[in-house]
C-alpha cells in the first residue's frame, strides 16, 4: 500500500539533493548555512517519525537558527542559459505550460478516479490520502514530459527548484511549523485561558463588546500564528462558543463563517502568512519584503470593521 510515508521520502530526497547541490556551489557565500537548513528538512522529512521528540525539537531550534541568525541566502545555480531559454519560448510558446498543467490534472483525475470508480477497490493507497499521491504521481510525470520533450540538462530541474527554494528561505517551512503551534495551542488549553480573561472583562449582557473582542482576537491570533485556520479553535473556545453562542444564543452559523473571515483580514497583516505575504515579495524580488503586507493593511482594517458589523448584525438581530 502506497502511504504518506512514500511521499515524505519523495520529499525528503528532494530536499537532500538541494543540501548536497548548495554545498557544491561555491558562487554562493551562504553555501554552508542553506546546505544545513535544506539538510536538516530533509532530514524531518526521512527520518522525524524515527529520532525522537527530542531530537526533532533540536532540529526545529537549528532551522529556527539559521533562519534567525540569517545564515541562509540566494543562490544562482547555472541551469539552462537564458538564451536557451528565449529560444524555448520562441518555439513552444504557451505549450511550455504544459508540464505545470499536468500536475493538477493528474491530481484531480487521479483523486476522483480513486474513489468514484472500482481503482479504489484495490486498496493500492493508505486511506484519505490519495489527493497526496496522486499529486506526487503528477510532479513525476510533469518531470518525466520535460525531460522527453525539452531535453534539459540533467540536473536542470533540481538546480531551479534550488534557486526557488533559496529565494524564498525560511518563509518555506513557516506554515509547517505554524501548524504545530496550532496543536501546541490547543493541547496546552490557551482557549480557555484567554476565555477567563476576556470574561472578566466583557461586561454582562454587552453583545456588542464581545463579538469586538471575538473578531479582533481572531485577526490578532492569526498575525500571530498565521493562520486563521489555527487561530479559530483558540477564539471559539475563549469567546464563540461560551460566550457568543451559549450565553448570548447567536446564530453558529454567521458567528463561525464570518469569524474565520475577521481572522483572514490578520492574514493580510501579518508576514507569518509566509505564503501569502512572504513569498511573493520573495519570487518578485521586492526590495522590501514586508511590501505586500503594507499594501494589505488599507483592506484589511476596514473589512474587519465590515465583519463585526456582520456578526452583530446578523447572528444576533
Amino acid at each position: 500500500m502506497i502511504t504518506l510515508d512514500w511521499i515524505y521520502m519523495l520529499a525528503g530526497a528532494m530536499f537532500a539533493a538541494f543540501a548536497i547541490l548548495g554545498l557544491s556551489d561555491r558562487s554562493n557565500p551562504k553555501r554552508l548555512g542553506n546546505s544545513a537548513f535544506w539538510g536538516l528538512m530533509a532530514l524531518s522529512l526521512l527520518a522525524g517519525d524515527r529520532i525522537g521528540d527530542i531530537a526533532n525539537g533540536v532540529l526545529v531550534l537549528g532551522l529556527a537558527g539559521l533562519g534567525g541568525f540569517r545564515l541562509i541566502g540566494r543562490s544562482h545555480p547555472a541551469t539552462t542559459s537564458s538564451k536557451q531559454r528565449e529560444e524555448y519560448s520562441i518555439r513552444h510558446g504557451n505549450r511550455l505550460f504544459l508540464p505545470a498543467l499536468i500536475i493538477p490534472v493528474t491530481a484531480l483525475a487521479g483523486t476522483l478516479a480513486y474513489n468514484y470508480t472500482p481503482l479504489g477497490q484495490a486498496g493500492w493507497i493508505e486511506p484519505r490520502r490519495e489527493t497526496y499521491v496522486f499529486l506526487a504521481l503528477g510532479v513525476l510525470l510533469a518531470l518525466a514530459v520535460i525531460f522527453a520533450w525539452l531535453r534539459p540538462p540533467a540536473l536542470a530541474p533540481l538546480n531551479e527548484g534550488r534557486r526557488l527554494i533559496d529565494a524564498i528561505g525560511w518563509a518555506a517551512v513557516l506554515p509547517q511549523m505554524l501548524a504545530a503551534l496550532g496543536v501546541l495551542f490547543a493541547t496546552a488549553g490557551i482557549g480557555s485561558i484567554i476565555g477567563g480573561l476576556f470574561g472578566s472583562i466583557i461586561p454582562d449582557g454587552s453583545v456588542l463588546v464581545a463579538v469586538i473582542v471575538f473578531a479582533v482576537g481572531m485577526a490578532l491570533f492569526t498575525m500571530i500564528m498565521g493562520n486563521a485556520f489555527a487561530a479559530f479553535p483558540v477564539m471559539a473556545a475563549a469567546i464563540g462558543v461560551p460566550v457568543l453562542i451559549q450565553h448570548d444564543h447567536g446564530d453558529p452559523a454567521v458567528i463561525g463563517a464570518v469569524g474565520m473571515l475577521a481572522g483572514f483580514c490578520g492574514t493580510l497583516m501579518t508576514p507569518m502568512a509566509a505564503n501569502f505575504n512572504l513569498v511573493p515579495a520573495a519570487l518578485l524580488e521586492l526590495k522590501d519584503q514586508y511590501a505586500v503586507v503594507k499594501a494589505q493593511v488599507a483592506t484589511a482594517l476596514p473589512l474587519l470593521a465590515f465583519n463585526i458589523f456582520v456578526i452583530w448584525l446578523a447572528a444576533f438581530r
